[in-house]
């Protein structure tokens, strides 16, 4: 059963750890599911990837090569992406399902500690994930860089 990391955002937007945590997973080499909530936000984060230092291949779901993205970025609940990801990055409150991090190496949920409703809603997926087995970290930036906390 894979893990699910926990990532909660307070120094830095999503924007600043999704390219990073899209590389270190396409460094490993798995496929990737980015997933989020909202058609536009996947459409800036598709540009931001795009834009970034490192060139990161990617796609929007619903292409005619979905299959073949080494990351897909999504809309929606749990399902498996067209691409077989190896790694789900989720932000924005995206849900995950317990049954889907058994079948990755890695699950990441990114959430803004600054967002009360995204920090209550990260605190629930915890629970959920935890009491369905799945083993759990946590990791904060408040020191200024990212540390493991749980």
């Amino acid at each position: 059963m894979g893990s699910a990391l926990f990532y909660h955002l307070t120094r830095s937007p999503a924007e600043a750890l999704v390219p990073v945590l899209v590389g270190k997973s396409r460094a490993a080499g798995w496929r990737i599911e980015l997933r989020g909530t909202e058609a536009g936000r996947m459409q800036r984060l598709d540009e931001l990837l795009w834009q970034g230092d490192g060139f990161l291949p990617h796609g929007i779901a619903g292409g005619p090569h979905d299959a073949r993205q080494p990351v897909l970025l999504t809309v929606g609940g749990a399902q498996t992406a067209a691409n077989g990801p190896a790694c789900l990055i989720a932000v924005d409150g995206a849900e995950v399902e317990a049954a889907e991090c058994a079948a990755l190496e890695r699950t990441c949920i990114l959430f803004d500690g600054n967002d009360p409703a995204a920090l209550e809603h990260a605190r629930g997926q915890w629970r959920g994930l935890t009491k369905a087995g799945v083993a759990a970290e946590y990791w904060s930036e408040g020191g200024g860089r990212w540390e493991r906390k749980a």
